[in-house]
């Protein structure tokens, strides 16, 4: 009978990148961290041995606890953070079968570094459409889901950049942008190893919409229509960001359950 302060990577895997799922705590050690640098998909690296310390920063939270074995450091965390009064279950197995079943995992070697409050942060252009909404998403969802993202005009991008210690993305001459007919949401996909077919599907509907080749993915004229029109909705990037991540998340659910579900009308004349 499986313990239920537990959770199976099977079912941990059916919660990733979606807007319900729990916050995902990695407590490996050091050494076992170097010998295998990858991160469950929007995990948080944290010290065991501080526990006491940063345990309040999940307080409200669901919370999953990762460790190379899924043994004693993450058992030992999660009751800490049970004391603590938040809802904590370990990953069965931990890091090495949450691997060994095919989970997805994140490079770490292209993460940006976090500032002073454990966040990563961001910069584009104002005014985003689609790239720039899909980017933010994907980062939320599988990287970092306390990612900051500042929204300034194009050409002050790389200033901003540089005094305030952001990742600029999606302009040109930069690392996560456009590379040949791909978009900044394949580079980001590509180099943080996010290898999955339902964000591969979802990649060709965005890579469609953003460069103007709707006739390649049906799905990807109603997309560009929803993008557009959320843009016209909204004056604040950040407020239409909020709001693009429902549509996102609509259809990253729809290309990993239901590109196979139809619906028809059920007319039945007398």
């Amino acid at each position: 009978m499986s313990s239920n302060t537990e959770i199976t990577p099977a079912q941990l895997s059916r919660l990733v990148g979606l807007p319900t799922s729990p916050s995902i705590v990695d407590v490996r050690t050091a050494e076992d961290f170097d010998a295998a640098p990858l991160v469950l998909p929007a995990a948080q690296r944290r010290d065991y041995r501080d526990v006491t310390i940063w345990a309040k920063q999940f307080t409200g939270q669901d919370v999953v606890v990762v460790c190379q074995k899924g043994l004693k450091l993450s058992h030992g965390v999660a009751a800490w953070l049970r004391h603590a009064g938040i809802k904590a279950e370990t990953l069965e197995g931990g890091f090495e079968a949450w691997k060994a079943a095919g989970g997805m995992l994140v490079k770490t070697e292209k993460l940006p570094g976090r500032n002073e409050g454990g966040q990563t942060v961001w910069v584009t252009r104002a005014r985003p459409k689609v790239d720039r909404i899909a980017c933010p998403w994907l980062i939320r969802r599988f990287i970092d889901p306390q990612a900051v993202f500042l929204f300034v005009a194009a050409s002050e991008v790389l200033a901003v950049a540089d005094r305030f210690g952001a990742t600029p993305f999606d302009i040109d001459d930069v690392f996560f942008s456009h590379r040949g007919e791909r978009c900044s949401f394949d580079t980001m996909i590509e180099e943080f190893g996010l290898a999955a077919e339902p964000l591969d599907r979802l990649a060709a509907i965005v890579r469609a919409a953003d460069t103007a080749r709707l006739d390649e993915v049906p799905q990807a004229a109603g997309f560009l229509a929803a993008s557009l029109g959320l843009s016209r909705l909204y004056r604040d990037d950040l407020e239409q960001l909020e709001a693009g991540m429902l549509l996102y998340d609509a259809f990253y659910r729809w290309c990993r359950d239901a590109v196979d579900e139809t619906h028809n009308w059920p007319s039945q004349k007398k």
